[in-house]
């Protein structure tokens, strides 16, 4: 199927018409889509970020856990104190 004349198929010229097209409209609208997506991104990290900051100024410190039971009678005798029930 070798095309004697020298012209490429028509799907071809449609690909240039769109190539033109997208010249006139100037902004891709791939290029729309990428800007909002990572406008947003951005938006949600900062957003975070802003939000962790005045977390910690407001917020308590966390409490620690409790110590078992078990630690602390090893505690205790380690330091000479006989446990409480012994």
């Amino acid at each position: 199927m070798e095309y004697e004349d020298h012209n490429p198929p028509p799907s071809f010229d449609n690909a240039k018409n769109i190539a033109k097209d997208v010249e006139v409209k100037g902004l891709n609208p791939g290029l729309i889509v990428l800007i909002v997506v990572g406008g947003l991104m951005l938006a949600f990290l900062i957003g975070n970020y802003l939000l962790y900051m005045y977390a910690q100024k407001t917020l308590p410190p966390k409490k620690k856990k409790p110590v078992s039971k078990k630690k602390m009678k090893r505690e205790r005798l380690k330091q000479g104190v006989s446990a409480p029930g012994e």
